[in-house]
């Protein structure tokens, strides 16, 4: 028996009942002015986060979140701190308002926070549990990621989904790189091999298009 195969645009098209968003690190120590890991593109973008947020809430999509999270206890990433030596004395740690989703972004009671130890939020963590049942079991399929660092826990937790059988929607700008080289190369690789690539007005548009157009179906 011969199957017929979607197309990218097909597959890819926007079905907000089976979509979940992903806020990556937007914390207070990524995004705030002179904060240790400080990601100037991540303020930047925070208008389109924040509407691509309210979208989503609006249309019944899942909203949840990652912090980076390490520890003074023991050293529980230690390829990354050797890295980035100056984590070694601060940020990100359990107690401290640099975890905490910056006040622009706030998670609602019901919204889950993911604390995580690796660029990758699938990573040890609990986020794909939360995604296969979070709308009911099996339902989401689309995971649309926002956030920062675009090409390091953005990136990787994409690639991540994908891997997963997740569709991806990257929302250009709403993640936050390090420099628009950067930004660029993971928008071309990600757009290419490993899901959708969108500006904030696009993915608005389609996705309520597709729920409008849902509504009629259903009446």
């Amino acid at each position: 028996m011969t199957h017929a195969h979607p197309t990218a645009a097909e597959l890819y098209a926007i079905d907000p009942a089976r979509c979940a968003l992903l806020i990556v690190d937007m914390q207070n120590d990524f995004v705030r002015e002179g904060a240790i890991m400080e990601v100037a593109m991540a303020r930047r973008f925070l208008p389109a986060m924040q509407a691509v947020q309210a979208h989503c809430r609006a249309l019944g999509i899942p909203v949840l979140y990652t912090a980076h999270v390490l520890s003074d206890a023991f050293d529980v990433s230690p390829l990354e701190v050797a890295l980035q030596p100056r984590l070694r004395v601060g940020g990100m740690r359990p107690g401290t308002d640099g975890i905490e989703v910056v006040a622009e972004l706030t998670p609602q009671p019901d919204e889950v926070v993911i604390h995580k130890h690796r660029f990758d939020a699938f990573y040890n963590t609990r986020l794909d549990t939360v995604l296969r049942n979070i709308r009911g079991p099996g339902v989401v399929d689309t995971l649309i990621i926002i956030g920062t660092v675009t090409n390091i826990c953005c990136e990787s937790t994409a690639r991540s989904a994908f891997m997963r059988d997740y569709k991806v929607l990257f929302i250009s700008d709403a993640n936050g790189g390090l420099d628009d080289a950067s930004q660029q190369a993971t928008l071309r690789i990600i757009g290419s091999v490993f899901g959708r690539v969108l500006s904030t007005a696009d993915f608005i548009k389609q996705a309520t298009q597709e729920e409008r157009d849902g509504d009629n179906r259903r009446d």
